[in-house]
């Protein structure tokens, strides 16, 4: 087996994103680590990481400008690996409102994201998820593993099945702030999290050892 030093990873760097957060925690797990929004090098990465924090339509203006909507496109396309994280999970959905407004999301997923259903919110600290017996994001850890998580919306509902028998159903894992929501979705070279996983000590540490080693 190929060892994850060898695995090329590129967090994207389009101004929005806790990037030096991400780029330790990847180094911390051996992967070869690189914060940058050059095209080519995002393009040709094993492996590429898009984080988000802020508003959904700041997010989705930023990666725009900076062609990330093109090259997410283009390497899931091709079967390449995308992992996004908190916003960047997010922005992959059809579309987000905050405050009334709706903005177009990437598409990746049907699905709209909108506010917590919770009376306290942001939902800010350390939470539980149920993930899928079948998970590979999340081998290895324990059923009350716990990460952490800051945020104001999220995906309420998931409607994407898979009929198509050849054809494998994403994995979907859910957490709880007054109603559940999506947490982290598997969906072949697409995985993502509404969590931190660079926040998220040595939970989070395997999570991405996990995503390292499928690049």
């Amino acid at each position: 087996m190929t060892s994850p030093a060898s695995k090329k990873v590129v967090v994207f760097d389009y101004g929005f994103g806790n990037v030096r957060s991400a780029e330790r925690a990847l180094a911390r797990v051996g992967a070869d680590v690189e914060i940058t929004r050059d095209f080519d090098k995002a393009m040709n990465a094993d492996g590429l990481l898009v984080p988000g924090v802020g508003a959904f339509a700041a997010c989705m203006n930023g990666l725009k400008e900076a062609r990330g909507d093109w090259i997410v496109g283009r390497r899931l396309s091709g079967g390449r690996p995308v992992m996004g994280i908190c916003v960047g999970m997010q922005i992959l959905f059809e579309r987000g409102i905050e405050h009334g407004v709706e903005t177009e999301g990437l598409d990746e997923w049907p699905g709209t994201v909108g506010p917590l259903q919770a009376d306290v919110v942001p939902h800010m600290g350390w939470n539980t998820v149920e993930a899928p017996s079948d998970t590979q994001l999340f081998a290895g850890l324990d059923a009350d593993a716990r990460f952490y998580f800051v945020h104001s919306y999220a995906v309420h509902d998931w409607s994407l099945e898979a009929h198509n028998p050849t054809i494998t159903a994403p994995l979907v894992t859910w957490s709880t702030h007054g109603k559940p929501f999506v947490a982290a979705v598997e969906n072949g070279a697409l995985w993502a999290t509404q969590f931190h996983p660079e926040k998220s000590g040595d939970a989070g540490a395997q999570l991405l050892t996990n995503w390292i080693g499928t690049l």
